[in-house]
């Protein structure tokens, strides 16, 4: 049996001051999920190299320093991502003041990519949400309040679907 093809990904847990986290709102078929700011490692580029990449296009977002990796996603599941059998991502986790999301890519470009929206939430908020849309990964509110009850873990959380 061949290797399954996985996407991997880098993606930001962006907290500001009042750890409210910025999530990306996906406009997928069928589907709204709210995610962290992040994509595709392309060839040639470590992880920490794609998040810098990735927070600069979406969200103007400099990383001085390579953030740390507090969580790890695993997922085995044809059509999770298009053209691949599942994903790998790794999450870092990145303090920042609060800012107005503008990032390199255009509003076109950023639909091209599903992106449709940025947006602060607290994990209150998150956590009463009753609307369609779904947050991306699952128990988003839970790991949230791990994360800052418990701080950055020494080995990152494996994540669930």
């Amino acid at each position: 049996m061949p290797e399954p093809r996985l996407r991997h990904a880098a993606r930001a847990v962006v907290l500001d001051e009042a750890d409210r986290v910025l999530l990306c709102r996906f406009a997928l078929p069928g589907r709204n999920v709210w995610a962290t700011p992040g994509g595709g490692v392309e060839a040639g580029e470590s992880p920490t190299q794609a998040l810098r990449r990735e927070l600069r296009e979406e969200i103007g977002l400099p990383l001085a320093d390579t953030p740390p990796r507090v969580w790890h996603r695993r997922v085995l599941a044809a059509g999770h991502a298009r053209g691949y059998d599942g994903i790998v991502e790794d999450y870092y986790l990145v303090r920042t003041p609060p800012f107005d999301p503008a990032g390199a890519l255009t509003p076109q470009e950023l639909a091209a990519e599903n992106i449709a929206e940025f947006r602060w939430w607290t994990i209150p908020d998150i956590a009463a949400y009753e609307g369609p849309d779904l947050f991306a990964p699952r128990g988003l509110p839970a790991l949230l309040t791990a994360l800052l009850k418990d701080g950055v873990p020494l080995e990152p959380v494996e994540l669930g679907l």
